[in-house]
């Protein structure tokens, strides 16, 4: 390096214009040397904070990592690869945390001290120093102004010794602070070489140490790593690409296909009305009474769901339940000067609802839905095939619910044959004559024998037993079947084929009751004849599931069992009716009989009688001429006559 530029301490003493310029040039070097350490030392510090800043940030990233599998993400949320591919980038992530606080920490103790030692200690000195210089200077020349003055005419002693002991002391002070000042400045130009390398060295050394630990770090293992990542995110990135323009040409063929649609009232003759749909989604305004004439009406998104019309808000996550419209009814109507209007009612009669639909085919399509599900098509294994079947409802007319006999004969394939042996033909021969069917659906949960048939507690007891053995052995799945309830029978029939599964003889049935919190659970006991002796009687307890319909279904089999009652005191009442009139009519023959007897002896008698004259000529030479019957009765005369008077 270059010698070091110095201010002379000997001459501080003097005090001569041209240290004082001297100086002048000193305190200027050490003011721009101030300003510029002030500028590095900011630069460092945002290197230090920026630093610190990363390697707080790194380990926040490596925690985030770490807590990705804890997350419930709506969407992708289980990819178990990702969260494994994250786990082991979040240990390299906090290694390198941990490389980066060891940096900050090397930045603290080499690069921002020295620096820091040099700007609050070294700099601050030289400005003390100059200030008290000043201060020595000002203090000396003004003790030499007060000496020049003193009077040669009036000799003071006391006034002349203490401005001699003022100069004295002022220049003493000022030559001592004047030679530390300069030494200073001398320091300074060392300090100042020093100041600008050591925190750079520092710097350095922590870079290379930092690195030293990252190549230690990033073995061969963590780069075979890196690049099957790489890999996988250039995969990503081309299925993304091919995604992204599909998804492109499915909207530009979509943007085509659709420009009809955004017509609110589109063409029926371009888009035909399909009758035979079991399922339908869409917006539909729904009338609200808010008075006696007055009303608002709220645009919702509705669709079906099996047996249920469902309604939606717009935000709402789910769905809630609009109306049930198992054998609803539906009807195009007139409201308040609306087009494209319709009402629903419930299967009771207690529920009804007006919507309004967009366009005219929205209209007939949600009504022949409606009207479709209504007929529970929608059970069927294939629905559009058999609501295209059984489809024979007006447009623009109420639609009944159909009976079950209707619906069971148009649901049920003609001509099936069953392989297994089973018939489906027999269900209307004998049920036709029956006045009650009701059909529900139902699903068997199972059933086990009782001991007794003569308390609700026992089917309570068997659903229990039947739910707690179905939990045990994880059984779930339930076989549903159509439950027909006639005045004669209870009858299990396959949804599909219409085949008669089970027949439980209504008499039998000797106890029947709904679950007391589940009203979808309810269960029947059959008595049946059964072991060795027909004498010796079971109970078996059968226990279903239905869609709410518990309490209808065991209403429905009292209804029956009433019938049946009536109908059995009317058939009694009957066979002795007809029992009195066949005596009756069996005396009546007898005594007609008895009369004919009568009458036939009376006529014998007479015959018997005219046999018994001799035949005589007439007078004009006549005969009597008797018939043949006469003859044969004249004759059983005489042989009477002969018997009588034999005996």
């Amino acid at each position: 390096m270059p010698g070091i530029d110095k201010l002379p301490i000997e001459e501080t003493l003097e005090d001569s214009p041209q240290t004082r310029s001297l100086l002048g040039v000193f305190e200027e070097d050490a003011t721009a040397i101030s300003n510029y350490m002030n500028q590095l030392y900011q630069a460092m510090h945002r290197i230090y904070d920026a630093q610190n800043e990363l390697s707080a940030a790194t380990h926040l990233t490596s925690k985030l990592l770490k807590e990705y599998e804890k997350q419930r993400f709506p969407l992708g949320g289980d990819d178990e690869v990702m969260s494994s591919t994250l786990q082991q980038f979040s240990k390299v992530i906090d290694e390198l945390s941990s490389c980066h606080a060891v940096l900050s920490t090397q930045l603290a103790d080499a690069m921002m001290f020295p620096i820091t030692q040099f700007k609050e200690r070294d700099l601050k000195e030289i400005l003390t120093l100059k200030e008290v210089f000043q201060i020595a200077s000002n203090d000396h020349d003004a003790a030499i102004h007060r000496y020049s003055r003193l009077s040669k005419k009036r000799e003071n002693d006391k006034a002349k010794y203490e401005v001699t002991e003022d100069v004295y002391t002022s220049r003493k002070k000022q030559h001592q602070t004047m030679m530390h000042y300069f030494c200073s400045l001398n320091t300074l130009q060392y300090k100042k070489k020093i100041a600008l390398l050591e925190p750079l060295l520092g710097y350095m050394q922590a870079q290379i140490s930092f690195f030293k630990m990252g190549s230690e770090n990033l073995n061969e293992q963590l780069e075979e790593f890196l690049t099957n990542i790489g890999t996988s995110v250039q995969n990503v990135r081309r299925e993304m690409d091919s995604d992204v323009e599909t998804m492109q040409q499915t909207i530009e063929d979509l943007e085509i296909a659709s420009d009809p649609l955004y017509v609110p009232d589109p063409d029926p003759t371009k888009f035909p009305v399909n009758r035979n749909l079991t399922r339908k989604a869409g917006y539909l305004n729904a009338r609200n009474k808010t008075g006696l004439v007055s009303s608002t009406w709220d645009r919702q998104f509705y669709f079906t769901q099996g047996g249920n019309l469902m309604s939606q808000a717009r935000g709402d996550v789910a769905g809630g339940l609009a109306m049930d419209i198992d054998n609803c009814s539906v009807m195009a109507v007139d409201c308040e000067d609306r087009r494209y209007c319709f009402q629903i009612t419930s299967f009771d009669g207690k529920k009804s609802s007006i919507l309004q639909a967009e366009s005219k085919k929205d209209h007939e399509e949600w009504i022949c839905t409606i009207n479709n599900i209504s007929k529970q098509i929608y059970l069927s294994e294939n629905p559009e095939e058999t609501a295209a079947r059984v489809n024979q409802s007006a447009l623009e007319a109420v639609t009944p619910s159909p009976s079950f006999q209707q619906r069971h004969e148009s649901l049920r394939p003609v001509g099936r044959t069953n392989p297994f042996g089973e018939s489906g033909g027999g269900t209307k021969s004998e049920t036709e004559d029956s006045i009650l069917h009701q059909l529900f659906i139902v699903r068997f949960l199972g059933s086990m024998e009782v001991k007794s048939d003569d308390n609700p507690d026992v089917v309570y007891e068997t659903m229990r037993q039947i739910l707690a053995a179905r939990a045990i052995h994880n059984i779930f799945r339930m076989t549903e079947s159509h439950l027909l309830v006639t005045c004669d029978c209870l009858k299990l029939i396959d949804p599909q084929t219409q085949v008669t599964r089970l027949t439980f003889p209504l008499p039998s049935v000797v106890l029947y009751a709904t679950h007391q919190e589940n009203k979808r659970l309810f269960g029947f006991v059959l008595r049946t004849s059964g072991g060795r002796s027909e004498s010796h009687l079971s109970s078996v307890c059968y226990i279903f599931e239905s869609n709410n319909e518990g309490e209808k279904i065991c209403d429905s089999v009292g209804l029956a069992k009433q019938i049946a009652l009536h109908a059995e005191l009317d058939r009694r009442a009957s066979e002795k009716q007809k029992e009195i009139e066949r005596v009756k009519e069996k005396q009546q023959k007898e005594l007609s009989k008895q009369k004919q007897i009568e009458k036939d002896l009376e006529e014998q008698s007479r015959l018997i009688a005219a046999s018994s004259r001799p035949n005589q000529a007439s007078s004009e030479g006549q005969f009597v001429v008797l018939s043949s019957s006469q003859s044969e009765e004249s004759d059983l005369g005489e042989e009477g006559k002969k018997r009588e008077s034999e005996a």
